[in-house]
C-alpha cells in the first residue's frame, strides 16, 4: 500500500493496491514486454460521462470541486483527440527525396537583435561561470547548484536556440523509472534507437531522434551543445553523451529526446534529465496507470506548470476493464491541479515487439506530432513562448542567485571585519604603550640612567671647545648610546610582535564561532599565530624609524637656531633623547626614571613649536610603518578568503547589472 507521503497533495487514501489504482481495476500483466498502448478514439464513449460503479478512486489534488463531466474527448485537452488541420496529413511526415540534407542545409545568419540578445545571454553567462562559493559558506550548496542550472541551460538551449531560431522544435520524453518512454521513442522512430528492457534505470545516455533532414541541426555547439554526440551507446558512453539517430518516420521539424529518468536512483542520472527538460521546447511526460498517481510524476507536472511548458500527457499501460475509472480519476486530478487543457493520449496494455508498440496504439500521438510539424506557425510559437519563458525565469533565477553571492559576500565581510577589529585593536594597544610610558622600564630605563649617570649626555651636548674630550671618555660614550639606541628598538620591536601575536589570536577565536565554514577557516595553519618572519620586518622598520629621526632632527632641529653658534651636539644622542621624551612623555615620577628633564632639554634645544611639529611627524611615522607591518600581516587573512571560493563585494553587483543588459537587449 502506498503511503500518502508518496501522492501528490489532496490525494487521499482509498482501498488501493501496490499499483495506485482501486482494487477494482488492478491492472493484470504490467510489465516491460506486456505493455498495452490504445488511444482513445473520438466515436468511443466518454470514459468519464458516468460512473463506474467500483468505488470512487482517491480524492485528487485540491478542494475536490472540479466537475467529473470535465472534457474528456474533445478540444485541446482530449484524450487522443488530435489536430484538425492535421487529420489528412501522412503519418509519416513530409519528406523531400530531393532536398538537402541536415549538413547542407542553410541556416540563416541571426539578426541585429538576435546579435545583442546573444551577446547580453554571453556577458550574463561569463558572470555567473565567474562565481566562486565556500564549499561550506551560508547557503553555498544551493548558491553552486542555481549557478551550474543557469549555465546549463544557457549552453544548451537559450544561447542556440537564440541563434537557430529556425532549429527543429526540441521535444522531452520524460517521465519516472519504468513508463516506457524509450519504448514510446522507438515506436514513433520505427526503430530501436534507445535502450528498452527491464533493469532500472534502463536509459543512462539521452537518445536524441529526428528526421534524417533535420540531423546537421544537432550537430555539436547547437542545442544540447554540452553533450558529446556519438553514434550509439557503449560501455564508455554515459550522461554527459547524446547518442543521434536518424528516423524517416519521424516528422520534419520535431526532434525527440529521450531523457534519464526524473526519479532515477543515480544521481548522474536525476541531474541530466533536468538538463534535458530545461533545454526542450515542448514535453511529452508518460506514466502508467499503475503509477501517474505518485508524488515523482506530479513533481514534475508541477515543475512543467510553473515554467509554463507546452505539454502533452501520454496514460500507458491501461488495463481495458479498469479504464474508466483511470481515466476519469486522472482527468480530475489534472484539472484541479490546472492542467486540463493539456493534450491527452491513453495507450492500452498491449504486447511488446522490438522494443516497440504496435502502430496502431500510436497513431493518435503521431498524428499530434505531425501536426506540429506541418504548422509552422504553431510550432515557431511554441519554441518562442518556451524561450520568452525560460528568459522571464532569469528576472527571478539571476537575481535570486545575487542574494545567494550578497549573503555570502556579507559573510566574507564579517570575517574581513574580524580580522581589521582586532589588528586595529593592536594597533591601538601600541600608540597606549608607546604614550603612557610603559617602555621606559627594565632594560631601556637600565640603559637610559647609564647614559645619563656616566656624563655621556653632558659630554654630547657642550660649549664648542674643540679637543676638550677626548681619549677613553670618547670612545665610551658610542657604546653607551649604541646600547640604549638597541634596547629602545628591542622594547619597541617586543610590543609590535606581542601584539601581532594577540591579534592573530583573536582572528582565530572570531572566526571560531562564525560557523563551520569560520571553524574551518580558524583551523588554517598559520592563521592563529603572528608570521615566521615578522620579528625581522619590525627590526627593520623600527630601525629605519630611528634613523628617520635623527634625520628629521638634522633638517629642522637645532641647526636652525642661534644656540647652535655656540653649542657642539650629537645627532645620534639628540635622536635618542628626543626617543626617551617621546616614548616617556606621560610616564609617572619614579625614582631614577627620565621624568620630565628629556622634555626641558628638548625644548630648550629646539624650541616649543619645532619640538611639537617633530613629535607630531615621528608618532605618525612610527604609527605608518607599524601599520604597514599589520596591513602585511593581514594579507594571508584575504588570501585564506579567496582561497575558500567566497566571492567579493563586487560579484553581485555584476550580476545585477548583467540582468538588466539582458533585459535591455530583449
Amino acid at each position: 500500500m502506498k503511503s500518502a507521503a508518496n501522492r501528490p497533495p489532496g490525494l487521499g487514501d482509498s482501498a488501493d493496491d501496490d499499483s495506485g489504482v482501486p482494487e477494482t481495476a488492478e491492472p493484470e500483466n504490467v510489465g516491460e514486454q506486456t505493455v498495452s498502448f490504445r488511444p482513445i478514439r473520438d466515436d468511443e464513449p466518454d470514459p468519464g460521462a458516468q460512473d463506474a460503479g467500483t468505488g470512487d478512486p482517491a480524492e485528487a489534488p485540491g478542494d475536490g470541486a472540479a466537475s467529473d463531466e470535465a472534457d474528456e474527448t474533445g478540444g485541446a485537452g482530449s484524450w487522443g483527440g488530435a489536430w484538425a488541420a492535421a487529420s489528412d496529413v501522412d503519418p509519416d511526415g513530409p519528406t523531400d527525396p530531393t532536398g538537402p540534407t541536415g549538413s547542407e542545409k542553410e541556416i540563416p545568419l541571426p539578426d541585429e537583435a538576435a546579435e545583442v540578445l546573444a551577446a547580453a545571454l554571453g556577458s550574463l553567462k561569463e558572470t555567473i561561470a565567474g562565481l566562486r562559493f565556500g564549499a561550506n559558506a551560508p547557503g553555498a550548496q544551493e548558491a553552486a547548484k542555481a549557478r551550474e542550472e543557469i549555465i546549463a541551460q544557457l549552453d544548451n538551449y537559450v544561447v542556440p536556440r537564440v541563434r537557430m531560431s529556425t532549429a527543429p522544435a526540441l521535444v522531452v520524453v520524460a517521465g519516472s523509472t519504468g513508463a516506457g518512454k524509450s519504448t514510446l521513442v522507438n515506436s514513433l522512430a520505427g526503430a530501436r534507437v534507445s535502450a528498452t528492457g527491464v533493469r532500472r534505470p534502463t536509459t543512462g545516455t539521452p537518445v536524441l531522434a529526428c528526421h534524417p533532414y533535420d540531423r546537421g541541426r544537432f550537430d555539436q555547439g547547437g542545442l544540447l551543445g554540452g553533450l558529446t554526440r556519438v553514434e550509439a551507446p557503449g560501455p564508455d558512453t554515459g550522461p554527459g553523451d547524446l547518442v543521434v539517430a536518424a528516423s524517416e518516420r519521424l516528422p520534419q521539424g520535431i526532434a525527440l529526446l529521450d531523457s534519464p529518468d526524473i526519479d532515477s536512483v543515480r544521481e548522474t542520472h536525476h541531474d541530466v534529465a533536468q538538463r534535458m527538460l530545461d533545454a526542450a521546447d515542448l514535453w511529452i511526460f508518460v506514466t502508467t496507470a499503475a503509477r501517474y498517481a505518485d508524488a515523482p510524476a506530479w513533481r514534475l507536472l508541477r515543475m512543467a506548470k510553473e515554467r509554463g511548458a507546452r505539454l502533452a500527457i501520454v496514460l500507458s499501460r491501461v488495463p481495458p476493464r479498469a479504464r474508466e475509472v483511470v481515466v476519469k480519476h486522472f482527468v480530475r486530478m489534472l484539472t484541479e491541479y490546472g492542467l486540463g487543457e493539456a493534450d491527452r493520449f491513453v495507450i492500452s496494455e498491449c504486447a511488446v515487439e522490438d522494443g516497440r508498440l504496435p502502430e496502431a496504439e500510436i497513431a493518435e500521438l503521431r498524428m499530434w506530432l505531425t501536426g506540429l510539424s506541418v504548422d509552422e506557425e504553431r510550432r515557431e510559437q511554441a519554441v518562442r513562448a518556451m524561450l520568452g519563458t525560460v528568459l522571464d525565469s532569469f528576472r527571478t533565477r539571476v537575481p535570486a542567485l545575487a542574494r545567494h553571492v550578497e549573503a555570502q559576500v556579507a559573510f566574507r565581510a564579517g570575517l574581513r571585519a574580524d580580522v581589521d577589529d582586532a589588528y586595529s585593536g593592536a594597533l591601538a594597544e601600541i600608540d597606549e604603550v608607546t604614550r603612557n610610558g610603559a617602555l621606559m622600564r627594565g632594560e631601556v630605563l637600565a640603559r637610559w640612567q647609564d647614559f645619563t649617570g656616566s656624563g655621556d649626555l653632558v659630554r654630547t651636548l657642550s660649549m664648542r671647545k674643540p679637543g676638550r674630550f677626548g681619549g677613553k671618555a670618547a670612545r665610551q660614550a658610542p657604546e653607551r648610546q649604541r646600547a640604549l639606541k638597541s634596547a629602545l628598538r628591542a622594547g619597541l620591536e617586543a610590543v609590535v610582535i606581542s601584539s601581532a601575536q594577540r591579534a592573530a589570536e583573536g582572528v582565530a577565536a572570531r572566526w571560531a564561532v562564525r560557523g563551520p565554514h569560520g571553524e574551518r577557516l580558524a583551523a588554517t595553519p598559520g592563521l592563529g599565530d603572528a608570521t615566521d618572519d615578522l620579528a625581522r620586518r619590525t627590526g627593520r622598520a623600527i630601525t629605519a624609524w630611528q634613523d628617520h629621526l635623527v634625520a628629521m632632527i638634522r633638517k629642522e632641529g637645532v641647526t636652525k637656531r642661534t644656540v647652535a653658534k655656540t653649542t657642539s651636539f650629537d645627532e645620534e644622542s639628540l635622536g635618542l633623547v628626543f626617543t626617551v621624551g617621546l616614548l616617556g612623555y606621560g610616564m609617572p615620577e619614579i625614582e631614577g626614571g627620565p621624568g620630565p628633564m628629556p622634555q626641558r632639554l628638548l625644548r630648550a634645544l629646539l624650541g616649543a613649536e619645532s619640538l611639537r611639529n617633530i613629535s607630531v611627524k615621528a608618532r605618525n611615522d612610527l604609527r605608518a610603518r607599524i601599520n604597514t607591518l599589520f596591513d602585511e600581516e593581514t594579507l594571508r587573512y584575504a588570501r585564506a578568503l579567496d582561497g575558500a571560493g567566497i566571492p567579493d563585494e563586487t560579484a553581485a553587483s555584476r550580476l545585477y547589472q548583467a540582468t538588466y543588459n539582458l533585459e535591455a537587449a530583449r
